[in-house]
């Protein structure tokens, strides 16, 4: 189902038990109920919890859009560290720079199309990507220049291979879901506990007031699915891309 299907059931879904309930309590209210008036202590509980709330639902967006961003960087890093190899090596002999290229490209090839689906479907890489990577590794490391040059290259290319490998871990930390369950029972209570001190306001059947009532229930859905969106930084709607990877080497898709 798509992710946008799902955010709008959510959002309609919240609405209409919103205006349900409110519609089931106008019905079942007695006939001497005083809804004009609404105690001071009631309004100025809910207007704390609606602060609260808001503060706890801003830090936890900020959070998984860090974490998302971060996961983006590692994908930056790597590519740019592959890249990097790929370009330095044009001062080796033909056929190693040849085979070191090939390389890289094969374990580009593999991330961007196998691997990425891995991380999407599963939360984890692959060890076909984790070999490919370790070719290229040997392939750098066990060259033994034969000249000044490349002696001066040796050692700037160790380490680039080093910074993908570390990019490659830390991307693969980052496939996870960021927030830990015992915060999203906390935002799922919370948000009940918001829009039910909707009622405690007496909320009359008006069209006025069902309207406000139901688009604050949607906007509080509508804000615990964008965490939720944001939470796999691989593998849902707002989701870390292989651009860097493709912007670098073109021909990567295949």
């Amino acid at each position: 189902m798509p992710e946008w299907l799902v955010l709008t059931l959510a959002m309609l879904a919240a609405c209409v038990v919103v205006v349900i309930i409110t519609l089931l309590r106008h019905r079942r209210a007695s006939d001497d109920e005083d809804i004009t008036e609404t105690p001071d202590v009631i309004e100025y509980m809910t207007m704390w919890i609606g602060v609260v709330y808001a503060i706890v639902l801003g830090l936890a967006i900020a959070g998984v859009w860090e974490a998302r961003s971060a996961a983006q960087d590692h994908v930056q890093a790597e590519a740019v560290a592959l890249h990097e190899i790929s370009e330095r090596v044009r001062v080796y002999p033909p056929d190693v720079r040849d085979r070191i290229r090939e390389d890289v490209n094969a374990y580009v090839g593999h991330v961007v199309t196998t691997e990425w689906k891995a991380m999407a479907d599963r939360g984890e890489v692959t060890e076909r990507g984790t070999e490919l990577l370790d070719r290229v590794r040997a392939d750098v490391t066990d060259y033994e220049p034969r000249t000044d040059f490349e002696a001066q290259a040796y050692q700037p290319l160790v380490d680039q291979v080093t910074a993908a490998d570390q990019a490659r871990i830390a991307r693969a930390e980052s496939t996870g879901a960021t927030m830990p369950g015992v915060v999203w029972f906390g935002l799922v209570t919370g948000g009940v506990v918001t829009v039910g001190m909707v009622f405690a306001l007496q909320i009359r059947r008006t069209a006025r007031e069902l309207i406000l009532a139901g688009l604050f229930s949607a906007l509080i859905a509508f804000l615990l699915f964008l965490i939720w969106d944001f939470d796999a930084p691989f593998s849902r709607g707002v989701a870390a891309s292989t651009d860097p990877f493709l912007n670098l080497f073109p021909g990567a898709e295949g």
